[in-house]
């Protein structure tokens, strides 16, 4: 059956005649009178009498009517209403991205962002597996990447650049001594994180006290002395003021945080705003530290 024709039944029917009906879908009476008297064949029962001054509900018509009717209107009001179709970006934007950097930097973002838009529910995921956002239902990922996202059909915008550098504890370097190259630094104990950013020209470090998959657990681990590690300086800078971490060496490469989002033809303005807002955030907060190594 053409669900179409359904439709214009209904019109008809709260219209009270063919001609209001095809003023209101914008169609000809002929082609309103022509699809009633096919979906009538279809249905095999007369929906409407006909006279040359009135269109009323048979019986038939009124037991139809009584049951599609409230179909179609929750789906006109669940189109008309539709959280993304407004001009102010409205409705759940589900996000996933990092444990570390969500605890670091993600609250400050959020807080102007939200602010900003009122209407948007943000819902974020935390995990440090990439994850894959069209078959889980993710609107977008903040991801660290050391450079260009592999072969993906994923959309990428690098609204923010990271300064890795590293870090070690006064007690660490008091106990195994300060190394002036990255050289020197590979011959040390170290505490591994995420991504390769203790490796130099493709080396690793001749010793790895710990190795974890989470940021802050390394940044912890270098606080109190296990070793060295390469840290995001917007993560250590408070342990620089207190004390409890000294800057050791600048970094050989820069991580970039990476917005992604699947491929859309029409992008729901919730993401647009947050995507805009990123880079205006960063542009103004940037993530790379001013600090130099000491000499």
């Amino acid at each position: 059956m053409d669900l179409n024709l359904v439709r214009l039944f209904v019109a008809v029917a709260d219209s009270g005649g063919f001609s209001a009906a095809a003023r209101k879908l914008d169609l000809q009476r002929s082609s309103v009178s022509r699809g009633i008297g096919a979906l009538e064949r279809t249905l095999d029962v007369q929906l409407f009498s006909r006279t040359t001054r009135h269109v009323v509900l048979t019986s038939a018509g009124r037991a139809l009517y009584a049951k599609v009717a409230p179909a179609f209107v929750a789906i006109e009001e669940g189109v008309t209403h539709l959280a993304e179709r407004g001009e102010e970006p409205s409705g759940s934007l589900l996000l996933t991205a990092p444990q570390d950097f969500s605890t670091a930097v993600l609250p400050e973002v959020l807080a102007g962002f939200t602010q900003r838009f009122a209407k948007v529910e943000v819902r974020v995921h935390f995990t440090n597996r990439v994850v894959d956002l069209m078959s889980e239902g993710f609107d977008a990922a903040l991801r660290p990447t050391a450079g260009d996202q592999p072969d993906s059909p994923l959309v990428s915008l690098r609204p923010g650049k990271i300064s890795v550098q590293v870090y070690a504890s006064p007690e660490y370097l008091a106990r195994a001594g300060t190394p002036r190259t990255y050289a020197q630094a590979l011959e040390h104990q170290w505490v591994v994180g995420p991504g390769d950013t203790h490796r130099a020209n493709g080396r690793r470090p001749r010793s790895v006290a710990v190795a974890s998959d989470d940021m802050m657990f390394s940044f912890e681990c270098a606080k109190r002395g296990l070793g060295l590690a390469a840290l995001p300086s917007f993560l250590a800078g408070d342990a620089i003021l207190a004390g409890r971490l000294v800057l050791v060496l600048a970094p050989q490469r820069d991580l970039f945080l990476c917005l992604v989002h699947p491929p859309l033809q029409h992008y729901p303005r919730k993401l647009s705003a947050f995507r805009d807002y990123l880079v205006e955030y960063f542009r103004r907060h940037p993530l790379e530290s001013p600090e130099a190594p000491p000499t």
